[in-house]
């Protein structure tokens, strides 16, 4: 059985980053290491070249204790363009939480 160790996150920015979008991946994007989710990353970006004026990707180390678990995935781009994600277990406060974010169909608006 396959142990998922990374996943690859691609968001869509405008040039002034004020608003951004989680962008459906164009192969799977799930790693049994980071360095093999780092080594396809530039090679996933060139293929999104062109789907948002800012494409910004990273790869995201996933606790393999949440397998089993429901977990959620946090994101934000900073003022700079980087993109800093987790995967976080589910509480209530994060099933609220994210049920409030998905009102506002997965933008993100600064």
């Amino acid at each position: 059985m396959e142990h998922i160790a990374a996943l690859l996150l691609m968001v869509g920015c405008s040039d002034s980053l004020a608003e951004c979008r989680e962008l459906p991946a164009p192969a799977p994007t799930v790693y049994e290491t980071v360095e093999e989710c780092e080594a396809d990353k530039p090679v996933l970006l060139r293929e999104m070249d062109g789907t948002a004026p800012r494409v910004i990707a990273t790869c995201i180390e996933t606790d393999p204790a949440l397998e089993y678990e429901e977990a959620i995935l946090e994101w934000d781009v900073t003022q700079s363009g980087t993109l800093v994600a987790a995967i976080e277990p589910v509480t209530d406060y994060a099933v609220a939480l994210q049920s409030e974010r998905d009102r506002d169909a997965r933008t993100y608006t600064k």
